[in-house]
């Protein structure tokens, strides 16, 4: 740990099986029960598992057909993803009741600074504990709480043990539990980094302490130095509010392959005019145009066009996702899922201020 860096109160909010959890509270036929939100037994990808379908390997952005493979009693649901928006809207408002510096995520997590909270109390594990009682009783559903000193330990506290529980790491418990945590459980270490890592002998965190900076940096590239930094419990990473975003998309996944042109265009329109209404809703514009295609064959292929002036309207950016497909070579096989988005928005990163340096937890 450095020194030099302040402490602060961090809670990271993780909403339990937030899509699956949704629908089983609003479905009492599925509470119990193996469900996957999105995908079909033949098509699609899962969005979410409930934990009964986690069970059997069931995971987020698993093909539905391994899904039912590994879970042959799995109950396949519809993605209602305003109802989803709306339950994260209510939970975030409990967040601000506490603290105006939220770091969203997604829809279903968020970081919390609450060294100087609403309410004055001193104990991070306290409020932590208000929050989730208050989301149990306002939406019937759980979460999981991480508690430390930065944003590193807080998210990866909130994982120990999930579901509907709590793990505060305490300043003085830090490098002890990064030294014994296991690489593969590191927030920002991958399962392909994790086995590279493996290779090279490097199992917990106290083998990823024992290599150099150079070492990190010539074997993991830019990311080394973010792998020398946590395995010493340094992540001087600010809660942002205002963090900034990149990208704003839509895509659909279809029953049936298209293998049409004028049906693919169809269905971009459809895309288009659903991407303008959440640039609306949230008053973002943009100026790089990007389509996503995923192949039947599981190909994926991305393109983009960039304009000079600011995009919002569906009639703006329609020219140039026109002038993408007007490559005939992108539609040549038939085509599983479509994207449509845009980047290089409009959005500002805004300063955060303020920590204490001695505190409670």
């Amino acid at each position: 740990m450095s020194d030099n860096l302040p402490i602060r109160k961090i809670i990271h909010i993780d909403m339990d099986a937030f899509y699956a959890s949704v629908e089983q509270r609003d479905n009492p036929e599925l509470k119990g029960k193996p469900v996957a939100v999105g995908g079909s037994r033949s098509r699609g990808v899962v969005a979410a598992a409930s934990y009964e379908a986690r069970k059997f390997g069931v995971r987020s952005a698993m093909p539905s057909v391994t899904a039912f493979r590994r879970c042959p009693n799995i109950i396949f649901v519809k993605p209602r993803f305003e109802v989803y928006k709306e339950v994260s809207q209510v939970i975030r408002n409990i967040f601000f009741e506490y603290t105006d510096l939220v770091e969203p995520l997604s829809l279903d997590e968020a970081y919390l600074d609450v060294t100087n909270n609403k309410i004055g109390l001193p104990s991070a594990t306290l409020i932590a504990e208000e929050i989730r009682k208050k989301i149990f009783d306002t939406t019937s559903l759980t979460c999981s709480a991480g508690i430390s000193i930065n944003k590193f330990l807080a998210k990866t506290a909130s994982d120990i043990n999930k579901p509907d529980g709590l793990k505060l790491i305490k300043p003085d418990e830090a490098v002890n539990f990064i030294e014994t945590l296991k690489v593969k459980d590191f927030f920002g270490v991958g399962k392909v980094t994790a086995e590279k890592m493996k290779r090279m002998g490097i199992h917990t965190g106290l083998d990823l302490k024992n290599k150099s900076l150079g070492f990190l940096s010539k074997n993991f590239g830019k990311s080394g130095a973010y792998y020398y930094n946590i395995c010493r419990g340094i992540d001087d990473r600010e809660v942002n509010p205002n963090r900034i975003r990149k990208s704003v998309s839509i895509e659909n996944t279809y029953d049936t392959d298209l293998s049409d042109f004028q049906e693919v265009l169809t269905e971009l329109q459809i895309l288009s005019e659903a991407l303008e209404k959440r640039l609306s809703n949230n008053h973002i514009q943009g100026k790089t145009v990007n389509i996503k295609i995923k192949y039947a064959d599981f190909e994926q292929v991305t393109r983009s066009r960039t304009s000079q002036i600011w995009l919002s309207k569906s009639q703006d950016y329609k020219p140039f996702w026109e002038e993408i497909m007007n490559d005939k070579g992108l539609t040549e096989k038939p085509i599983r899922l479509l994207g449509l988005g845009l980047s290089n928005l409009n959005t500002e990163e805004k300063d955060n201020q303020g920590f204490q340096l001695t505190l409670e937890f």
